[in-house]
């Protein structure tokens, strides 16, 4: 059996967090924070592909969660969700935050999980490229060693 996509949502209102994890359990592995500092100790200790957080949250926005985060965990893919339409808020989190897409509360079910879908699909094509990367730096390397050798000899 494939393993579910492994989803962080973060937002301040409970009742949003609830109704996420009712809708989206039976598709994802679904973690879910009330605040930006729960949602890091969660990426702490568990991998998470895809992260969805609101924009309108107190101490720390969505958008400043996600920056502070890229350098430590530069692969999930971001998800920014607001109710409210706050254009600086959209350009900030593509310019600032890295999302992969910005959504409007209230979500509609069907079309938030297949944003999720091809979110994953970027996620998996992220790490399947990191891997042949890495492929190729070892092939490269292991080259580089055998020329050596043959120049030596």
């Amino acid at each position: 059996m494939e393993e579910k996509i492994r989803i962080l949502y973060i937002d301040d209102e409970k009742n949003n967090l609830t109704a996420f994890k009712a809708t989206f359990r039976p598709y994802f592995k679904i973690f879910i924070a009330e605040s930006a500092e729960e949602g890091k100790k969660i990426l702490e200790t568990e991998k998470i592909e895809i992260i969805i957080t609101d924009q309108r949250m107190p101490v720390m926005t969505g958008v400043e969660f996600l920056s502070s985060i890229i350098d430590t965990y530069p692969d999930p893919i971001r998800i920014l969700l607001t109710g409210y339409s706050d254009l600086q808020a959209v350009i900030d989190a593509v310019n600032k935050g890295q999302i992969y897409q910005y959504i409007s509360k209230p979500w509609e079910e069907q079309h938030l999980k297949i944003v999720i879908e091809k979110a994953y699909e970027v996620y998996r094509l992220k790490m399947e490229n990191k891997e042949l990367v890495k492929s190729l730096l070892r092939a490269n390397q292991q080259l580089e060693f055998y020329l050596r050798q043959k120049l030596i000899s």
